[in-house]
């Protein structure tokens, strides 16, 4: 795969949150994360082979979705990082989902503002995000990083709004 962007960093550090590689020994938190959104948990060997296959992705890509944790407690609270997703390796998505109990307190704006800066030290120029309109509180966290409304698109599960932003 040619590409003429630098890797992103994948260890970054916020006031609160440590963002970093995944490691085998967070699949049991991942497991209850995705377990959160009401389709069952999956099995934890599952999610091992997902973490391997991020981890290659990333290889390839220069691009990462980081694990969360919080500095101080040293929990896993979530993830965020790039994708690809429904775009491009050019342009690729930002992607972020949090425990419940980490929601409402900036987590998710201050890790997204941290991939937002990897980004743009990578050398692309636009990012995307692509949130089901029904979720307020994702919309609200990518309004406040100046992402802007392109366009919305029907899937299976309901309308997506689809948000740009351009990179400085």
């Amino acid at each position: 795969m040619s590409t003429t962007y630098a890797n992103m960093p994948f260890h970054l550090e916020t006031e609160r949150l440590i963002l970093r590689p995944w490691a085998e020994s967070d699949a049991a938190a991942f497991c209850d994360l995705l377990a959160e959104r009401g389709n069952g948990k999956p099995p934890v060997e599952r999610i091992r082979t997902s973490i391997a296959e991020f981890l290659a992705t990333t290889e390839t890509t220069g691009i990462a979705l980081l694990p969360v944790q919080r500095r101080e407690e040293g929990d896993f609270i979530g993830y965020c990082g790039l994708i690809i997703g429904r775009t491009t390796l050019e342009e690729p998505e930002i992607a972020y989902e949090l425990f419940r109990h980490a929601h409402g307190r900036g987590y998710a704006t201050e890790a997204a503002g941290a991939v937002l800066e990897a980004a743009a030290a990578t050398g692309r120029t636009r990012l995307w995000s692509t949130v089901g309109t029904w979720n307020t509180p994702s919309l609200r966290v990518l309004e406040k990083l100046g992402f802007q409304r392109d366009h919305v698109s029907t899937e299976e599960n309901g309308e997506v709004a689809w948000l740009t932003r351009a990179l400085p």
